[in-house]
């Protein structure tokens, strides 16, 4: 099996942010799409890390990044970056959703929450 096993191109994102930070009104730094199921979640630098989580529940290994502008891939299995193929749309979060987002959500004192 290589890393690329584990990316189905034509499973669309969950949503716009992170699944289970949206259903309790957090908030994220950076977020993260599954290539296997399309969940997308929080990066490890934000409080819920969610991504991870993911990984830990499902073993889905491989993540892109759902960031405007970034098209990397990471296998969290060997903790290496790779390429891939495009994926189903979107490719990334809205971009009036802000960084860290969702706006309005965030608060002010964000960065001493972060990991």
């Amino acid at each position: 099996m290589t890393e690329l096993d584990e990316v189905d191109p034509s499973v669309p994102p969950s949503g716009t942010g992170c699944l289970e930070c949206e259903g309790a009104d957090g908030w994220w730094v950076h977020l993260r799409r599954c290539t296997a199921c399309g969940h997308i979640g929080c990066c490890d630098t934000s409080p819920g890390q969610h991504a991870t989580a993911h990984y830990r529940a499902t073993g889905h290994p491989m993540i892109r990044s759902f960031e405007p502008g970034e098209d990397w891939f990471f296998d969290y299995r060997d903790e290496q970056m790779y390429d891939g193929p495009d994926l189903a749309p979107p490719t990334e979060h809205p971009a009036d959703q802000g960084t860290p987002g969702p706006r309005g959500r965030v608060p002010a004192d964000w960065r001493s929450k972060i990991h």
